[in-house]
């Protein structure tokens, strides 16, 4: 089902170590920009005076211009290719992110949220698909470093968010230094990025994308539905679980988060090792597993040591899965690497929206430590889903 050709490379490329380091700086670029916003949340939210109720539902534009915005990244990936839009659409989404900080009134904030997921999801697709010609390059599996970046940013723009809100910097400022940080990044990396476009694979995708969607993809979909679910719910819940439920103190409230986080982070950057020696189909399925027996056991032992190896198994878990899916989906025979990217990425993000509800709506109704369970059984569901898709390697 799928081949190793990818479309989207250059045939006279230079040194791929520089072609690697100038790919991961992009993504460090798009968790950076990400990371920056997310530290600064709590003085805006403060700045704006708004309820939690109101408040939350502002923070949905995020995901909805994602979610919208997810077809047309894959058509203009395929059309223009992904160094053409990332070059387009990263400057862009850094310049989003300043907007966040002027906003004076709610709305303001809603309309540069959408803006923000808009370019975001943009970004996301063009630097996967770098990243899936970057590892046809080299041969072998280097997807989960690049996400690893992704996350070593997550870091970053957390320590320098707490700087700036210990210096007191406004976040309008603050956002511009992360700008400048960015900007210097495209500049020095740009002419390493992967040229080329998906001219072969273009006309076989076209079909495809507007009728039935294909089946090998959907699967991949849904294992990244699972993965991003259990993520999504370790993002949102685990520092209530570890209050609420393990009954931490407040100084070790935040050791389930930042267990589960560096976990993640470290794990992808030993996955990629891992999957040329036993191949991916099997580290998805003990991701998988993983992934349940962790949750399952925070469920069970719901004590401070047992809940912090637990949330480290989930970050262990969930750390290789969406890079190998996204891997996955751009080797797609027939179909160009962007339009697989948004194809998977669209079911797989339905996920990060409807995990934490979910856990919430379940908490309300039999408590925390069921949700987490229930959850749980998502862990199960990749192991078993892995093992139905042959064209996993």
């Amino acid at each position: 089902m799928f081949s190793q050709t990818v479309n989207d490379t250059n045939e006279n490329h230079p040194d791929k170590k520089r072609i690697r380091i100038a790919v991961s700086l992009f993504y460090f670029s798009m968790g950076l920009c990400f990371a920056s916003w997310a530290s600064r949340i709590p003085d805006i939210k403060t700045a704006l005076s708004l309820s939690d109720a109101a408040f939350g539902t502002i923070l949905f534009a995020l995901p909805v211009g994602q979610f919208l915005m997810m077809p047309f990244s894959g058509k203009l990936v395929t059309h223009f290719g992904s160094s053409k839009v990332i070059l387009l659409a990263m400057p862009v989404y850094a310049l989003c992110l300043t907007n966040l900080g002027l906003a004076t009134h709610g709305w303001h904030l809603g309309i540069g949220l959408f803006l923000f997921g808009v370019f975001g999801n943009m970004c996301n697709i063009a630097v996967n698909t770098q990243g899936i010609a970057a590892e046809k390059i080299y041969e072998r599996p280097i997807m989960a470093a690049f996400h690893g970046g992704w996350s070593v940013a997550g870091f970053t723009g957390a320590l320098v968010g707490l700087a700036m809100i210990n210096l007191k910097v406004p976040p309008y400022y603050h956002f511009w230094i992360v700008i400048g940080i960015v900007s210097v990044i495209i500049l020095l990396n740009y002419r390493m990025l992967v040229k080329g476009k998906s001219g072969s694979a273009m006309a076989a995708s076209k079909k495809r994308f507007f009728s039935k969607p294909d089946s090998t993809l959907l699967q991949l979909g849904v294992i990244g539905f699972c993965s991003m679910a259990s993520e999504g719910a370790m993002f949102d819940w685990s520092g209530i679980y570890f209050k609420d439920v393990v009954k931490a103190p407040s100084s070790l409230v935040i050791l389930g988060y930042t267990s589960f986080m560096i976990m993640m982070a470290s794990g992808r950057f030993v996955a990629d090792r891992l999957a040329a020696r036993f191949g991916r189909k099997h580290l998805l399925q003990v991701s998988g597993i993983l992934i349940s027996s962790g949750l399952f056991l925070s469920v069970f032992f719901p004590y401070l040591i047992t809940s912090t190896i637990a949330f480290m198994m989930v970050g262990l878990g969930v750390s290789s899965i969406v890079p190998s899916v996204y891997s996955a989906a751009g080797k797609h025979a027939t179909i160009a690497p962007g339009i697989a990217l948004a194809t998977v990425s669209s079911v797989s993000f339905l996920g990060f929206l409807m995990g934490p509800p979910l856990i919430g709506y379940i908490s309300e109704a039999a408590g925390l430590r069921y949700s987490f369970g229930v959850i749980g059984i998502f862990g199960i569901c990749i192991t078993l889903l892995v093992s139905k898709i042959k064209a996993m390697h």
